[in-house]
């Protein structure tokens, strides 16, 4: 690891160093954009209980009703949807899913005009809840303006992706978090120990700080666990390979789709409720819809598990792993070909994604128990599903970064020894 991070001073390597310059310097406009509130708003109404996952993914502009206050939620809930659809349901989306290149650009294009369009109906709907007694220009205005920043956001991450390091909408997500974290620990810090609790105070700032590295030491391992089964060539051998060919299913193979999807869900009839303005309605969902209830919690976590079964398996596939294995010659030791296969890789994916599932909802449902327990304020929370996609995305970043110098270096040791 070390030794990377010494190649990234490499005069050769100037053109990486630039890329992370330019990451930084990207998702620093975007930070600005977060600062900034939209005109017009009232920033005393509307309850965020139920939209803090979009809240933690857009920095906290959702809270201070910036432009960016929708960031690239609208994007990714389009692209899960085209994905899901692409997935043999509309029969044009799964042809361009199959035409490489060319669909997928295709694709894309798709999913950004989906994406601007549900980030217009979003803004309309919030319209409602933050601003009161405005009229339909009022309303209209505040649409347009968070679809433009959803925009602007969606163009900074391709900017990100193509000039920079990682994926850019993923790169903007981890640092929208990330800012959020230090002022957390200074209001903690403020309450517990400048709130004059003495030695208590300073006793339950270390213990929030033990469970918050806990938590990111659970996620790392969460993220990194994988279940290898072992593959077979009939036209090869494991001894001439040199080693052991595999198929890779990672315990949580869903990410974190399965608490966006279950978010957006929850969220729904809490934005209808404020948008009919209906006395019992309301009452019903807040009792029973509602996840800081005990009936709203147990229907959000079960969500999770559902989604990421559902998510896991439309991702993954076990007949069609199955029929390429046996088409290129393939075989799991010890099992038939074909229809065995396709069960046993099926029976691997239940057992491990009942423990990401739970996994992945335990982490969602921390900060919603930690807020029903704890007397510190609300800006104060342990959030499992932040620090999930922080370390997630820092990961992948890091091994595309690693892959990025290691192969560098190898082509220059070719043409060294060459010479």
């Amino acid at each position: 690891m070390f030794a990377n991070f010494k190649q990234l001073f490499n005069p050769k390597n100037k053109d990486i160093r630039k890329r992370i310059l330019f990451t930084f310097a990207a998702l620093f406009v975007f930070k600005i954009g977060t600062t900034i509130t939209v005109p017009g708003v009232d920033l005393e109404t509307g309850n965020l209980k139920f939209l803090e996952v979009i809240n933690a993914m857009s920095g906290g502009a959702f809270e201070q009703r910036s432009i960016f206050a929708l960031g690239v939620m609208p994007y990714i809930t389009a692209s899960i949807v085209i994905q899901l659809l692409s997935m043999d349901i509309i029969p044009y989306l799964s042809e361009l899913r199959n035409q490489g290149g060319v669909g997928r650009n295709k694709l894309n294009q798709i999913t950004r005009v989906v994406g601007i369009i549900l980030a217009f109906i979003q803004g309309y709907l919030y319209s409602y809840t933050y601003i009161k007694n405005g009229n339909a220009v009022d309303y209209l205005l505040y649409s347009l303006v968070l679809t433009a920043g959803t925009a602007l956001v969606m163009w900074i991450g391709d900017q990100i992706t193509k000039k920079g390091i990682g994926n850019g909408t993923s790169m903007i997500i981890m640092a929208g978090i990330i800012t959020t974290l230090p002022n957390m620990f200074v209001s903690l810090w403020n309450e517990l120990i400048n709130g004059g609790k003495g030695f208590l105070g300073i006793l339950t700032f270390a213990l929030f700080v033990i469970v918050f590295i806990g938590i990111i030491v659970g996620v790392v391992f969460e993220e990194c666990a994988e279940r290898r089964v072992p593959i077979q060539y009939a036209n090869k051998s494991t001894s001439m390979l040199g080693k052991q060919t595999y198929i890779p299913f990672k315990l949580n193979g869903a990410g974190v789709i399965p608490v966006i999807f279950a978010s957006a869900l929850m969220s729904i009839p809490q934005i209808i409720a404020q948008f009919v303005n209906n006395a019992k309605f309301s009452l019903f969902v807040t009792n029973y819809l509602n996840y800081t209830t005990l009936v709203g919690f147990i229907i959000y976590v079960l969500l999770i598990v559902a989604f990421a079964y559902l998510y896991t398996f439309m991702q993954l596939k076990p007949e069609e792993l199955a029929d390429n294995l046996n088409k290129n010659g393939g075989y799991i030791p010890g099992v038939r070909p074909g229809k065995d296969t396709e069960v046993y890789i099926k029976t691997i994916l239940k057992r491990i994604t009942i423990v990401g599932a739970l996994f992945l909802a335990f982490l969602a449902g921390l900060p919603i128990l930690f807020s029903r327990f704890s007397t510190l304020s609300t800006s104060i929370s342990i959030s499992g599903t932040g620090l999930l996609i922080v370390v997630g995305v820092a990961l992948e970043t890091y091994k595309q970064l690693e892959s990025q110098l290691v192969s560098r270096s190898y082509t220059r040791g070719r043409k060294g020894r060459r010479r």
